[in-house]
């Protein structure tokens, strides 16, 4: 799906600002509690679809009492100015399937632009652009990381094995291998993996899968002698998923040495089973457990709801989260349903956020359409509405906090499945409207994931089977 310029809607969106600014004039003193709605010259782009692949669903989050406050804070995703492409665009795979119809809305846009350029000082040559370089290529890669203590990365393929990549390539025989107990379908599959803190001198390793019954499990392996065997496999949480979408993905490592989950609101569409706002269910939600006991996830001390595992709630589909430590900050990439993905940044210890999840989605109301309350609602700091940029699913995103790029140091990166562009803002002030970069590095496709190396460098995932590296070409 080729990317929507931007420009072609910018005479609208400046009709559409001043008539949103107008329009909340008019409400505060009647509505504080009204999420501003479209205007009619306002009216989105056409319907998008949703993929059968899996979604990839600064300061702290402003908590907010009134919706429309929080929409002068929000920052849109507009495109900047950037050089010519240098990197080719690999092809698209399955298109992608129809949720449900959408109602258009429109889109509150900042009160003041941002520079276009970032700003950073280095001693390097100037950068004349980015660019991404093919790294390998396997079927449907869907997540990535460095193998603690070494230079080799591990990358995982969503039919349920993890191989190591190094300087020859991939290794001849994977590094697991679980597809044997993997249902690898539509947002089913491998999901993600994390290795423990103390990996190199424990060797051990979690796993997020759906098992055969449709299940959500996080299970314990141990490697030994540049494998792991999946004979050892020890399930440490399991929970039934009544609907085969939203499944969540990442698992990580806070921190507090705590192993993080996301996941999704149990499926289906409208937050059918009730699960969003629901404290006592693990479904849409940020969940936190103690593994420093080998072969047991016990609740976290200190979580905050009925439900014993939960850390936040109020969640869609958060496919692909990061918590990065230098900031003590979690960014989550939500992916939305009819017109709005978002990313949300929040303290790694605030305890107990509620994410909005069926009340909001991004900065507007759901359930109810209008008039709805959102006090106490941790709401995004990014919204990004379908269409722009061919948008229907967003997929986060990693802080890039390596050496070769100190240009985009401390920038959090986000793409989409069908849009395939590369974005990012400085994660030290999100207010800033985002970057975007597609210009220069190509279109990528259809993007799933965001990994990183040792040295943090990036990589961006697709589910047509590249694996590419983002380079700067100088």
């Amino acid at each position: 799906m080729e990317a929507v310029p931007l420009g072609r809607r910018g005479r609208n969106r400046r009709l559409c600002r001043v008539g949103n600014i107008l329009s909340r004039m008019r409400r505060r003193t009647t509505t504080p509690l009204l999420v501003v709605l479209a205007l009619a010259a306002c009216s989105g782009p056409p319907e998008p679809m949703e993929p059968t692949a899996p979604p990839t669903s600064a300061s702290p989050a402003t908590t907010t009492t009134a919706a429309p406050d929080l929409a002068l804070t929000t920052s849109t995703t507009t495109s900047n100015t950037s050089t010519a492409s240098t990197a080719s665009t690999p092809p698209e795979t399955t298109d992608p399937k129809v949720e449900e119809p959408k109602e258009a809305e429109g889109r509150v846009e900042p009160t003041t632009a941002p520079s276009s350029e970032p700003t950073t000082t280095t001693t390097l040559p100037p950068l004349r652009s980015l660019a991404y370089r093919v790294v390998t290529e396997l079927p449907f890669p869907i997540d990535l990381a460095p193998l603690p203590g070494t230079s080799l990365l591990t990358i995982a393929s969503k039919e349920g094995r993890l191989w190591l990549h190094g300087d020859g390539g991939l290794h001849d025989e994977p590094f697991l291998d679980i597809s044997d107990r993997v249902r690898n379908r539509g947002e089913q599959g491998l999901l993600g993996f994390a290795f423990h803190p103390d990996y190199p001198d424990t060797g051990r390793l979690f796993v997020h899968y759906t098992a055969h019954d449709g299940d959500t499990i996080l299970a314990e392996y141990a490697a030994a002698g540049g494998q792991v065997d999946p004979v050892g496999e020890v399930v440490l949480f399991r929970l039934h998923q009544p609907a085969p979408n939203h499944n969540g993905g990442t698992i990580t490592f806070g921190p507090d040495g705590y192993l993080y989950m996301g996941l999704g609101d149990g499926g289906g569409a409208n937050d059918q089973f009730g699960h969003g706002q629901n404290d006592r269910t693990a479904l849409g939600a940020l969940l936190r457990f103690d593994v420093s006991t080998p072969g047991v996830a016990s609740p976290a001390p200190g979580n905050p709801f009925p439900a014993p595992d939960v850390w936040a709630i109020g969640l869609r589909n958060p496919w692909r989260f990061v918590i990065d430590h230098p900031s003590g900050l979690v960014v989550i990439a939500d992916v939305g349903q009819n017109q709005f993905e978002e990313v949300s940044v929040a303290p790694i210890e605030a305890a107990g956020l509620n994410y909005g999840w069926p009340i909001t989605e991004g900065l507007h109301c759901f359930q109810p359409r209008s008039g709805c309350d959102a006090e106490g609602i941790t709401l995004p700091v990014v919204e990004v509405e379908h269409g722009d940029g061919g948008t229907c699913s967003i997929t986060g995103g990693v802080v890039y906090r390596g050496a070769e790029i100190p240009e985009l140091y401390g920038h959090y990166l986000f793409s989409d499945y069908c849009g395939g562009y590369l974005r990012s803002f400085p994660l030290d002030d999100p207010s800033r409207e985002p970057f975007d970069w597609t210009d220069q590095v190509g279109n990528a496709g259809q993007v799933v994931a965001f990994g990183t190396d040792a040295s943090g460098e990036v990589y961006v995932l697709t589910a047509a089977g590249p694996v590419l590296r983002l380079v700067a070409e100088r």
